[in-house]
């Protein structure tokens, strides 16, 4: 048997010896690169017959060059990559992934271009050694390698004029309380603002601050998870720390009780509130950023997740004179998205509609909005007391966390006021036990209630980027599921890639458990019913759990397994 010499092959001849590709697929394309002379190689991807990679790999076989993929590039450092100029870069299809004293390693696509080696030679004074990459994975590299270089040399750039400030320096001897900023607190004030930027660039939620030993680590949250964008040096810490306080109107020389504050941040096209807390740590002070939205989303129902049988539930209720509406879930989940939805659908000019929040995420047109302070005294139970004098109809208590924001809200309920609320539960069944267990007796607890609903968020697969997929055995038991469950239907999961911050998920829709209480669950609310008694009667009712409203999610191609486990327990 003749051994097979790839360097001496022609790449039809290697890929079909790799049994990427038939006899009769070569001969096809062969005819068409004949009648029009396009290469062979792109010929046979357009076709769909190989992909970018099967031919790439094979080049590499030619021509005695080394392959390289999109997992080996992405982990290449930036001060590698900024050795080669972005504009040079993106017009030859090429990117630096490796150095020595000597030599610097080029991933290319054409690695014959002697003029385009020859120019690296000049730019960098380094001996070009050439590997071989698939054209779209080297543009998708560039677009994220060069945009991590850009964000570090802009982080660089308000960092370098820092100096480590003293833990025991006097605010005074800082001087950041005035309003103009001086030069050697220009650099904080820029990192600060870069990060508030990246944050709302991205539409994310909440930006965390943490010190560590060696370095501040600052995430954002996009999507209800959280991606790191910056690690300026440990000796910026104070300085970032000491510019939001000023923004915030915190004690700057307070450094060892948590604080908790606000501010707000204009930009182009809209107004954010942002909370702000912060607390001790071994290491220095940890920030959290709260950024709340004003007027951006479109709140409707009709865009929030719900299934047609439940939107029609749930507008039923929403829609009742009297009674209370509670949707339960931990901090991020929507809860109070969905009641400002909910005020927006049944809002006219016949009702009055009064909110009583902390904070006010959104601000809603034609609707009384009250803002707590607790250090005024504004809280919630002092505004309730005053606001049943305001004549409202509709009333929206921003949470239930006390036993007398509970009485009042169920008194309201019970003296002709629709009343909706959020309460901090894991699930339906269970928010009936939190609001029994803040003292509100069950015959009233029960004679108010007309729904409650637990609400989750699951991250989206992104709509540009997927793939369809079948999940193994392991992965299908992992939510109670088989072959047979998913026969028939089409499972996706997400494409990693730049555009969705490389996890295949774009935007969020809710899942949701709801009970009505009917005349047979008001029954079991005064007769002080366990939970288990609720649960199996909600269920016999028709309730669908929030692992099954996630599966049902992933059934229809909007989630993955992942997700759904993430977000929900075993019902």
């Amino acid at each position: 048997m003749v051994n097979f010499n790839p360097q001496f092959s022609k790449i039809g001849d290697i890929l079909v010896h790799e049994n990427k590709l038939t006899s009769g697929q070569l001969e096809e394309a062969l005819k068409i690169h004949y009648n029009t002379t396009e290469k062979i190689g792109h010929i046979l991807v357009n076709k769909g017959y190989i992909s970018e990679i099967d031919l790439v790999k094979a080049y590499a076989m030619q021509l005695g060059h080394k392959y390289v993929g999109e997992d080996e590039i992405i982990k290449t450092n930036e001060d590698v990559v900024s050795l080669i100029p972005e504009a040079f870069a993106r017009e030859n299809c090429l990117i630096a992934i490796g150095k020595t004293d000597m030599s610097i390693i080029i991933a290319m696509e054409d690695p014959e271009d002697l003029m385009v080696i020859d120019s690296i030679k000049n730019i960098t004074q380094l001996k070009p050694e050439v590997v071989l990459a698939g054209k779209s994975i080297i543009i998708k590299s560039i677009e994220n390698l060069y945009g991590k270089v850009n964000k570090s040399s802009q982080i660089q750039d308000a960092i370098s004029n820092i100096n480590v400030i003293d833990e025991e320096i006097t605010s005074d001897e800082l001087d950041l309380v005035s309003e103009d900023v001086s030069a050697e607190d220009a650099p904080f004030v820029k990192l600060v603002n870069l990060i508030l930027n990246e944050a709302i660039k991205e539409d994310s939620s909440d930006i965390h601050i943490e010190p560590g030993k060696d370095e501040v680590n600052v995430r954002i949250r996009i999507d209800g998870v959280l991606l790191k964008i910056m690690s300026p040096p440990i000796s910026s810490l104070s300085g970032i720390v000491a510019r939001i306080k000023i923004l915030s109107k915190l004690n700057i020389a307070e450094h060892r009780l948590p604080q908790d504050g606000r501010m707000k941040i204009k930009t182009k096209e809209r107004e954010i509130d942002v909370r702000v807390s912060i607390l001790p740590t071994v290491h220095g002070e940890k920030v959290v950023l709260r950024l709340l939205g004003s007027g951006n989303k479109t709140l409707t129902l009709t865009n929030l997740g719900f299934p047609e049988n439940k939107l029609k539930i749930f507008r039923r209720w929403i829609n009742k004179p009297y009674g209370m509406v509670i949707i339960s879930g931990p901090t991020g989940s929507g809860k109070s998205t969905t009641l400002y939805a909910a005020l927006q659908e049944i809002h006219s000019e016949g009702i009055n509609i009064t909110t009583v929040e902390d904070p006010v995420e959104y601000q809603l047109p034609g609707i009384n909005q009250v803002q707590m302070h607790d250090e005024i005294g504004l809280n919630f139970s002092a505004s309730l007391r005053s606001i049943l004098r305001q004549d409202p109809d509709v009333l929206l208590i921003g949470e239930i966390r006390d036993e007398e924001t509970a009485g009042i809200a169920v008194k309201f309920a019970m003296t002709g006021h629709l009343v909706f609320s959020t309460v901090h539960a894991n699930d339906a069944p269970s928010t009936i036990m939190r609001l029994l267990d803040l003292g509100i007796p069950p015959f009233l607890l029960g004679s108010s209630l007309n729904l409650i609903m637990a609400q989750r968020l699951v991250r989206t697969i992104d709509k540009d980027a997927k793939e369809e997929y079948t999940p193994n055995h392991n992965e299908l038991n992992l939510v109670d599921l088989d072959e047979k469950d998913i026969s028939g239907k089409t499972l996706y999961r997400g494409i990693k890639n730049q555009s969705n911050h490389n996890t295949g998920y774009k935007g969020r829709t809710a899942i949701h458990e709801i009970i009505e209480v009917d005349s047979d669950m008001k029954q079991l609310i005064y007769n002080n019913a366990n939970q288990n008694d609720i649960y199996k009667q909600a269920v016999e009712k028709g309730m669908i759990s929030l692992r099954q409203a996630g599966i049902n999610k992933l059934l229809s191609g909007e989630t993955t397994i992942e997700e759904v486990l993430r977000a929900t327990v075993e019902g």
